[in-house]
């Protein structure tokens, strides 16, 4: 990239000015003769009929294209850009020192771990012993791979202060020559309309004296129409496209920093993830993608059994930096809901009074295809699904026959055939959520309350039909300004 220097002053060849201007044509090939009688009064002689157009009507056109050319010269906008490219600069500078904390926060989460190992290995023996070395030994690769990983954010860190310092030096750079080009501009056609000025009226007197020859030298007249084009030539506005571009240039490279960044973060994140999961004494088994249900799974059999330990589920944000209490999720086995996509999945286990923490490894995957469907089916007024109620007010339901659930855009029934089982409208007190307790089939069961007193755990034909009903039926629900949600949900 070229730095713009405030000093640079552009000169247009000789063989670049053009001897005439090309669209001007001229009545007279020279200027022309008079004589002054009595008393210096101007003495006419008669003149012949032309057919060009005559010499104050070019000039007036060229005049008018001048002025068109000043006001294409302002400069407010790209004035404008610079500030904002500043400021996107500066902000980029401050999300670099908050990642520096966050990564001291890592070094100082690894030391406790660490100095935790130490005073276990000095309480055990034996093969246990042996395990807890294994166990400190892989915090200290982690510690050096954090060290490493802090090492490229500082890198990082010094490339964004450095273009920074790029940035604000070519922003006073370009600010100067722009003021300077428009200085020099201005005077220039100021300059080119006095010559205008007094052209014309030179040729108001000429009118007046009654054109009296064709054989006087026009070489003047020509120098100042020549002089004029000179100037509109060198007022092009192509410093300022050039100038547009290297901005353009550096706003991507400042988006490409921001994303890599948040990149790195997240890499960072999910790898101290990985680190406490493998050091925990608990798994969580299956997929996390959307319709399935994840399991916690003891990794060896001296670990406390499942039926002796609780459980808590939680969302978090994909950074990791918030995470939201699950209400209900207290049970071994969890089926995602679609309000989980796209965030990350942990579950507190507390054993022998001891809390440990499991996370997944990503957050939860969309299923492809599942949003197009539920914008098809949302262009119904109805959607019918073939449900069975498992449960109904928190029991058991012996009946096993298959109802209709409908959802529509106003309301949502249950029933089957001509007997309804509940019919309500959409309302704050209303709650739909994926089911949170062990039952069977999990990730096709849902949970409704269609009101205060009266609930009912529906179980679908398959996960893919489960999470279209829930999706289609908080969108209705979001035009009625209700938000359907699970129990106790911040939402």
């Amino acid at each position: 990239m070229t730095k713009i220097s405030p000093e640079v002053e552009v000169k247009m060849p000789l063989e670049a000015i053009l001897p005439v201007s090309a669209d001007v044509s001229f009545a007279f090939s020279s200027f022309p003769k008079y004589k002054l009688g009595a008393d210096n009064q101007i003495l006419e002689e008669p003149t012949e009929d032309n057919q060009g157009p005559s010499l104050k009507e070019v000039i007036e056109e060229e005049a008018s294209h001048l002025s068109e050319q000043h006001k294409r010269l302002s400069v407010r906008d790209l004035a404008c850009k610079f500030d904002k490219n500043l400021a996107s600069a500066a902000k980029l500078s401050d999300e670099a020192k908050l990642r520096e904390v966050a990564s001291l926060e890592g070094h100082v989460l690894l030391k406790k771990l660490r100095d935790a190992l130490e005073s276990l290995r000095g309480r055990l023996a034996g093969k246990n012993k042996e395990d807890v070395e294994k166990a400190i030994a892989m915090v200290e690769a982690l510690a050096v791979k954090l060290t490493q990983k802090e090492g490229d954010l500082i890198q990082e860190k010094f490339e964004v202060k450095k273009l920074l310092n790029f940035l604000k030096q070519a922003s006073e750079d370009a600010k100067k020559l722009v003021n300077q080009e428009k200085s020099f501009a201005c005077a220039e056609i100021e300059s080119a309309r006095a010559v205008v000025l007094r052209i014309g009226e030179a040729l108001e007197e000429q009118e007046k004296a009654s054109q009296a020859s064709k054989n006087q030298d026009v070489d003047g007249l020509v120098e100042e129409v020549q002089e004029a084009r000179r100037i509109k030539l060198l007022h092009q506005p192509s410093k300022v496209m050039a100038m547009e571009y290297e901005l353009r240039a550096l706003k991507e490279q400042i988006r490409e920093k921001s994303i890599f960044s948040v990149k790195l973060q997240k890499e960072l994140t999910m790898s101290k993830w990985d680190a406490k999961n493998k050091s925990c004494s608990y798994k969580l088994d299956g997929s996390t993608t959307l319709g399935s249900y994840l399991r916690v799974q003891p990794r060896s059999d001296e670990v406390p059994q499942l039926s002796k330990c609780s459980f808590q589920w939680y969302r978090l944000s994909s950074e990791g930096s918030w995470r939201e209490l699950i209400s209900g999720a207290n049970r071994s086995i969890y089926a995602p809901d679609p309000l989980d996509v796209g965030r990350i999945v942990q579950v507190d286990i507390i054993s022998n009074g001891q809390k440990l923490t499991v996370t997944t490894t990503g957050p939860i995957q969309p299923v492809a295809g599942l949003g197009s469907h539920v914008e098809t089916l949302q262009r119904k007024s109805n959607a019918e699904f073939d449900v069975v109620i498992s449960q109904m007010n928190g029991q058991n339901h012996s009946s096993h026959s298959v109802h209709a659930f409908h959802v529509g855009r106003m309301r949502i029934k249950l029933c089957r055939g001509w007997i309804t089982k509940a019919r309500e409208i959409y309302s704050p007190s209303m709650q739909l959520c994926g089911v949170r307790t062990d039952v069977s089939n999990a990730a096709k069961a849902l949970f409704w309350q269609a009101r205060k007193g009266l609930s009912f755990v529906l179980t679908f034909e398959s996960e893919r039909e489960r999470n279209v009903a829930i999706m289609l039926a908080r969108k209705y629900a979001l035009d009625c300004n209700v938000v359907l949600a699970g129990p106790d949900d911040l939402v």
